[in-house]
């Protein structure tokens, strides 16, 4: 009886034992790619260069990238190494920071490229094994395996909602930033953001943006909310602002020339640190969006429907808390 309980468990829970995860990593590794950037600063009216290092992966035949925002968020020049070790210019096409997400392209990509499919995030269980290919300390294409430990939603506006996380004990280093995550089908689930730890390296929680926020916010986007970044408030960060409601959206940054800007919203320019989170304070708070409260979460996705439904020329109303007053912005909506 033993052994007839146990065939039964083998046969209808299979998992992927180490030659599984070689097979998978040979066959997904030469999507994987080394981003090198570098960055130019003027310090004491002399020219100063600094590098970065990350990672990230191939999704088109036409050398369209996916990695994570803060890799190159302030490059002058990014440089791409394919795992056959040739170098490449690329060129940052759009970029999100509240979704960590980045699309880059190659400037001259080869006709062999290998590329990855995107998976849905959204159906990735708490438990299932994943892995994580990338450079950490400059170690590149190295491999790492976990789980999902858990699935969330972050208070940073990506795209007219939440920004998705996934949790995982994979261990991530400093340069695995912008890596993919795939799940054991091969479908990419994930790009590698960060890492919380009070000791400075890798304790066991690492954060993907899941795919899905990454396609939503780099592909699928409305020009209304592609002009900002936003920080979705929670009471306790509206009582400390002294919001007149329970909740609004922190604007951090706009993109010159978009609609946001066009609107007069408002960017932070102060950087504090309050309960543990670094914010850009001083700039607009959002109160309501065609006259939908921003207190709920659930809010955003009343408001996105509104947003989605609008045709050039109809009227935006945005109503914002600036300098402890109530204003409110109008515009004709542009797409």
């Amino acid at each position: 009886m033993k052994v007839l309980i146990l065939l039964f468990f083998i046969l209808h829970f299979p998992c992927a034992n180490a030659q599984d995860v070689s097979v998978l990593f040979e066959y997904l590794d030469p999507s994987v790619v080394t981003i090198e950037v570098t960055e130019y600063k003027i310090q004491n009216q002399q020219l100063s260069t600094s590098e970065g290092l990350g990672s990230g992966v191939i999704i088109s035949s036409d050398g369209l990238i996916l990695t994570a925002a803060h890799v190159v968020a302030s490059a002058n020049e990014v440089m791409v190494k394919l795992q056959n070790k040739s170098t490449y210019k690329a060129d940052v096409l759009s970029s999100s920071s509240a979704g960590d997400v980045a699309l880059i392209k190659l400037r001259n990509p080869p006709s062999n490229l290998k590329i990855v499919k995107p998976g849905n995030s959204d159906t990735a269980k708490i438990g299932e094994q994943i892995i994580i290919i990338g450079a950490p300390l400059g170690l590149e294409h190295s491999l790492s395996v976990g789980h999902i430990s858990r699935k969330m939603s972050k208070n940073l506006l990506t795209n007219g909602e939440m920004a998705g996380f996934i949790q995982t004990d994979a261990s991530i280093n400093h340069g695995n930033s912008g890596g993919p995550m795939f799940n054991l089908k091969g479908e990419l689930i994930g790009i590698v953001s960060f890492i919380l730890t009070k000791s400075g390296g890798f304790e066991g929680l690492g954060f993907a943006v899941d795919i899905n926020t990454a396609k939503k916010t780099l592909f699928d986007v409305n020009t209304f909310w592609t002009g900002f970044d936003g920080i979705f408030l929670n009471e306790i960060f509206a009582n400390v602002l002294n919001i007149p409601q329970q909740s609004g959206v922190l604007i951090q940054r706009i993109t010159p020339n978009s609609f946001a800007d066009e609107i007069g919203l408002k960017a932070g320019y102060l950087q504090a640190e309050i309960i543990g989170e670094k914010l850009w304070l001083g700039g607009d708070i959002i109160l309501s969006i065609q006259g939908i409260s921003c207190n709920e979460p659930h809010d955003l996705g009343t408001i996105k429907d509104q947003i989605n439904n609008l045709a050039p020329g109809d009227t935006v109303i945005i109503e914002v808390l600036r300098k402890g007053e109530i204003v409110l912005l109008e515009a004709n909506f542009t797409k």
